[in-house]
């Protein structure tokens, strides 16, 4: 027990220290030691010899935690100096960084619908029953609820499992016309490789008096922005239901991959799925108030066009920070 204050004294660095430390006061270290022989003392001596062992150790404490406290600043003093960056210093090796690729293409979407006077609408994440499922003709117990596979909280909120409850928000501030787009991030149920928990969606909303607008300016949109997106591709437009437009069609473009003729990528069919879109239901514009109005509304997931765009085969490497993979659009 003699020098200990020396042992503590010369350690000259945070892991010696630590070797000291356990030597000293762990289980099995000198001072245990110490108290192990107090089964052996007898009565009248017992209370002065753990008084005075005690004491020896509070003693020892601080000057081990001064110790410590010295080793700690000149070890953060050490690693400032080594990490030191002198910001005067010109390097040649600078890179220029980038948009990741699933912003790059948001941006490249957008881009093409403000040019054609669409206003850009935002609303939050975390939404109400109304507006994510029942302003969209989605009752409760309606079965294509389960299609959405929602995050719900406790008091019977959620998070928004599409943006179109930005659209319900808009019609029911504005009185039409609307012309207006719906980009931000969506949340589901969901994780494979073309689906994860949370995604970016772009949905369209466009309402103007009854009659100025058609399945057919729907369609002129879309097939322009898509040859926009993926160049001179062959657009096809198939019958499919969605619980907020009547009609309702799924929109394809032919396989960028093999041209239309067939490969793994679009199952052989020579076609790839892309978005979805329909004339507005009449219950949707009975729900926030409009009459004598007709419209059309179209979703996409920017995760799937840019994933085409670029060629990435796993939805989920978008979202692991491999620099790797991100590097590859500087």
């Amino acid at each position: 027990m003699k020098n200990l204050e020396e042992k503590i004294a010369n350690a000259d660095s945070l892991e010696s220290l630590e070797k000291v430390r356990v030597e000293l006061f762990g289980k099995k270290g000198l001072l245990a030691a110490e108290f192990a022989k107090l089964k052996d003392i007898p009565g009248p001596e017992k209370k002065a010899f753990a008084e005075g062992l005690n004491k020896r150790k509070a003693a020892l404490q601080v000057h081990f935690d001064e110790r410590y406290e010295h080793l700690k600043a000149e070890e953060i003093e050490r690693v400032l100096r080594e990490e030191a960056v002198d910001v005067s210093l010109y390097s040649t090796l600078a890179q220029k960084g980038s948009l990741h690729p699933v912003m790059e293409t948001m941006d490249r979407i957008i881009d093409y619908f403000v040019a054609l006077n669409f206003s850009v609408e935002t609303g939050p994440m975390v939404e109400d029953d109304f507006h994510n499922f029942e302003a969209l003709n989605l009752p409760k117990y309606h079965p294509a609820r389960d299609m959405q596979d929602t995050f719900y909280f406790n008091d019977g909120s959620l998070l928004r499992t599409h943006t179109s409850p930005v659209q319900v928000r808009t019609m029911l501030e504005t009185k039409p016309p609307i012309r207006m787009i719906a980009p931000g991030s969506v949340f589901r149920r969901d994780y494979d490789l073309t689906h994860t928990p949370m995604f970016h969606q772009v949905e369209g909303l466009v309402v103007d008096e009854r009659g100025k607008v058609s399945f057919a300016n729907l369609k002129s949109i879309l097939t322009d922005f898509l040859h926009t997106m993926f160049g001179e591709v062959d657009v096809r437009f198939r019958p499919s239901f969605f619980p907020f437009t009547e009609p309702s069609a799924e929109v394809d473009i032919s396989c960028i991959f093999c041209e239309g003729k067939g490969c793994r990528v679009c199952s052989h069919t020579g076609w790839l799925e892309v978005l979805g879109c329909g004339i507005v239901d009449p219950n949707v514009f009975k729900a926030v108030g409009y009459e004598d109005v007709s419209g059309y509304a179209f979703g996409l997931g920017v995760e799937r066009f840019a994933m085409l765009i670029h060629q990435i085969p796993d939805l989920r490497s978008l979202f692991e920070g491999d620099i790797r993979l991100l590097e590859q659009f500087r």
